[in-house]
């Protein structure tokens, strides 16, 4: 379960905190309030492979640009959430200024992906992905190591995949087949 500091904590102090614990995923609510989301080793491994899959499209299709958890970005809503990995479409990355592209950009990325940590709860993972819809973001995927399950979510709704080796994530990520049995094999 991640860890909830119940004081409210601006974009400068959030920045400075991320600065002095580099590797540590912080994030910022709507209301102000700090979360701490440990990853272990497993879901570490996970992550990494999904960053690459959809780096790869990416330098592929050259239509956006691909985030790591590092990278915080402000919703609308005032939350500054980092996601495992993250797709903005070109457009509207080079619509941002110089000075918003440094900070936390202040937009809902286009795809999300969040991967569970044996410390997350599911239906944690899946309220989360409501707040993204919420915001903007055209497309969620949660990816479960534990439970080997993906699931797509949109604002039309939910598609969970299980047992797919691979899974297309249309339209959002023309072309795109996420390759779960990469990311739930054990190497």
């Amino acid at each position: 379960m991640p860890l909830l500091v119940l004081s409210s904590v601006g974009d400068e102090d959030l920045l400075a905190l991320s600065r002095r614990n580099p590797g540590l995923k912080l994030e910022r609510t709507a209301e102000g309030r700090l979360r701490l989301s440990p990853t272990g080793g497993e879901s570490g491994r996970v992550r990494a492979e999904v960053l690459g899959q959809l780096y790869r499209w990416n330098e592929e299709k050259g239509l956006g640009v691909v985030f790591d958890a590092a990278t915080g970005f402000r919703l609308p809503d005032g939350a500054v959430f980092s996601p495992d990995a993250a797709f903005v479409k070109k457009e509207r990355w080079l619509a941002l200024s110089q000075e918003e592209r440094e900070g936390f950009p202040p937009l809902a990325p286009d795809v999300v992906f969040e991967v569970r940590s044996r410390s997350d709860d599911p239906a944690g993972l899946q309220e989360k992905a409501g707040l993204y819809l919420k915001n903007g973001t055209a497309l969620v995927v949660l990816v479960d190591p534990y439970g080997r399950w993906v699931e797509a979510h949109r604002l039309s709704g939910v598609e969970r995949f299980e047992e797919l080796p691979e899974v297309p994530l249309d339209p959002e990520l023309p072309s795109f087949l996420l390759r779960a049995s990469r990311l739930f094999a054990t190497p």
